[in-house]
């Protein structure tokens, strides 16, 4: 039983927790519903996308990792090759004898499919799927990174893992379904994990002589079932263990990268498996964070963690040893003497007290505030396919057939992003002189209008846009001012912190109870992402090259299009005016948040000198931003700064 004083600092740490670092139960159960919601649109014929990491699991911390598993629904692997084989789907079968547990070899025993035999290395006359061709296939321009089983995008933002599924439990697993008599995992948690089976994913053990074809056997749906069966007090623990090792353990850069979050949930697998679920309680936080740690400490000192439900495989088998076992240790004891504390030496915990608690959580914004600034729901037009049909049928669907009204506000959000994005794929001519070009236009316009409310501002800038394109320079004008009207110090953008204005907004009760959707429209501002070939961007700004997309912070796109507008109508004046507004707005950078969006923002400033003839301007400005986005690649100022004659 632990002291009476470490439970009341059990319960301030636990509260801590809720406010400042993990959010609440009901915070955690929306994430995890939106991941579900964005995860369900992503799903096609071709590949299922399952939210994994950090982010997946339903924690939103500083520094959570974003790992998107595709799983290829064409390709299956089979452990027992006596089966009825879909004449459409390749199949691949287990072969383990050559390999260490937790690991296989995949071997071709039925496909008609070209393309995967050249991803595999013959072997007397057998065929084996390489885990190297597999994420070579899936390198571009922009995830040019192979890290261990993933491919990686160029700004370290997420991990693609593309994997393979056997839709049966695996011999090697066998022994965890019938392993844990305790209460947790409960019996309906195990049989979902059973029933969906295993993945595979491109990974070998490094320093086999067949890395290559080696590829690690993944339960990672299966952990992610069992994270969402914790208690919020276990998920705190298991978040404790995510911040000692990130925020305290790494900075030691001799103890750098020896250890991960996955140790961390694996130990707290076990001790959850070993103990009764009544030791997970508030009051009890502290006392089963030390549990975890010295279970931490015991598996470093014997260089031994048993992966949770393939035992035999260790985790740490020629990872933890000689001088960096010994190192580790050392660090670890040190820890561990400074007892439950050792958490505080995170920054994160700087402003933790524990003799201040409450008799409840209290948040100081709005549940719905705290998840629309999530970096999850940056995921909204990565993980999405862009003007997919299938995608944004489905989220209306739901909306209209969903019972929970909190199910049909995420659907909501993300069919809003489908089709505000859906536009980009629009033909427009001129104002229609014919029966057919009216129609094609009138089309046009409903699809723009349909987005006029997909955020505060961004869907009715598509729509100046629109009148631009269109030479309705009188009416592109009238949307922009109402536009820019809206422009205000209260919206909210990505990657800008609070201001005290917001804060007082934000703080009020009537904001803190809307929607995530109605927040959305009425605060929130989103960047204008227009791909190659938009028909809605304006000839002066159409992307040259291998860049795939623009995206332009919204109020700067709004000066640029009033500027265009007023030059075309020969207002002098008026055209020097919008000018002007547009370098204020880069200079106080309004709504900017990220280098490249400050890039892309001079990129149009130079745009706009060259319009103008004032070329040392627009050399200059090409310039900036090709300092802020160093690669020519991924920056059209450069071949702008080529076309005036500049390098």
């Amino acid at each position: 039983m632990a002291e009476p004083a470490t439970h009341q600092a059990s319960i301030a740490l636990y509260q801590y927790m809720c406010n400042h670092i993990v959010g609440t139960e009901e915070h955690v159960q929306s994430l995890r519903m939106i991941n579900t919601v964005r995860d369900n649109l992503s799903r096609n014929e071709i590949q299922t996308t399952i939210t994994s990491g950090s982010f997946g699991e339903g924690l939103d911390m500083r520094g959570s990792d974003v790992d998107l598993v595709k799983v290829i629904s064409f390709i299956e692997v089979c452990e027992n090759i006596n089966i009825p084989f879909n004449q459409n789907i390749t199949y691949f079968t287990m072969e383990t004898c050559e390999a260490q547990p937790g690991s296989t070899q995949l071997r071709l025993v039925h496909g008609k499919n070209l393309k995967v035999f050249e991803l595999c290395n013959e072997i007397e006359g057998q065929y084996y799927f390489s885990n190297l061709k597999i994420k070579q296939l899936f390198l571009h321009k922009f995830s040019s990174i192979i890290h261990g089983p993933c491919v990686s995008d160029n700004d370290g933002f997420m991990d693609y893992a593309y994997t393979l599924h056997n839709r049966s439990w695996i011999k090697q697993a066998e022994e965890w379904k019938t392993r844990s008599k305790n209460a947790w995992p409960e019996y309906d948690v195990k049989q979902s994990i059973i029933k969906h089976g295993v993945l595979f994913v491109p990974k070998g053990v490094q320093g086999s002589k067949k890395e290559e074809l080696e590829w690690r056997i993944s339960f990672s749906v299966g952990e992610k079932f069992l994270i969402y069966s914790f208690t919020h007090t276990q998920l705190l623990c298991y978040a404790l263990m995510k911040i000692l090792l990130k925020d305290v353990i790494d900075t030691d850069l001799e103890c750098k990268e020896l250890l991960s979050s996955y140790f961390m949930k694996t130990i707290l697998f076990w001790i959850s498996e070993e103990f009764p679920l009544s030791i997970w309680r508030p009051e009890n936080l502290i006392s089963n964070f030390m549990r975890c740690v010295k279970r931490l400490i015991y598996c470093v000192e014997n260089s031994v963690c048993p992966q949770y439900f393939i035992p035999e495989n260790n985790l740490f088998k020629n990872k933890i040893k000689g001088h960096a076992q010994e190192t580790l240790l050392q660090k670890l004891n040190i820890l561990y003497s400074y007892g439950w504390r050792s958490i505080l030496f995170s920054d994160q915990m700087s402003n933790f007290n524990e003799l201040s608690f409450q008799k409840e959580v209290h948040l100081m914004y709005g549940e719905s505030l705290k998840l629309l600034m999530s970096p999850s729901m940056c995921l909204r037009d990565r993980s999405i396919p862009i003007g997919s049909d299938l995608s944004w049928r489905k989220g209306i669907h739901m909306v209209l057939s969903n019972n929970s009204s909190k199910i049909r506000d995420f659907y909501s959000f993300y069919t809003s992003t489908i089709l505000f994005n859906s536009d980009n794929f629009l033909t427009i001519d001129d104002i229609p002189d014919n029966k057919s070009s009216y129609k094609q236009y009138k089309t046009s316009i409903s699809t723009v209008l349909l987005n006029a409310r997909h955020d505060a501002v961004s869907g009715w800038l598509k729509l100046a846009s629109l009148f631009y394109r269109t030479k309705q320079y009188k009416l592109a004008l009238d949307i922009l001012q109402y536009s820019l009207l809206k422009c205000s110090p209260e919206k909210l953008y990505f990657g800008i912190r609070l201001s005290p204005i917001q804060n007082e907004l934000l703080s009020l009760q009537l904001v803190k109870r809307l929607t995530v959707s109605r927040l959305k429209r009425m605060l929130l501002f989103s960047y204008l992402r227009f791909t190659k070939n938009c028909t809605l961007l304006p000839d002066e700004l159409q992307i040259n090259g291998d860049l795939s997309y623009y995206q332009i912070p919204p109020e700067v796109y709004a000066h640029f299009i009033s500027f265009l507008c007023h030059y075309n109508m020969k207002n002098t004046d008026q055209c020097l005016d919008s000018l002007q507004d547009l370098q204020l707005t880069i200079e106080e950078e309004h709504f900017i948040a990220s280098d490249s969006e400050r890039a892309m923002s001079y990129n149009i400033l130079g745009v706009v000198f060259k319009v103008l003839g004032d070329i040392e301007s627009a050399r200059y400005a090409f310039i900036r931003s090709i300092e802020l986005e160093s690669d020519p690649d991924l920056n059209t100022a450069f071949r702008n700064l080529l076309s005036i004659g500049g390098m």
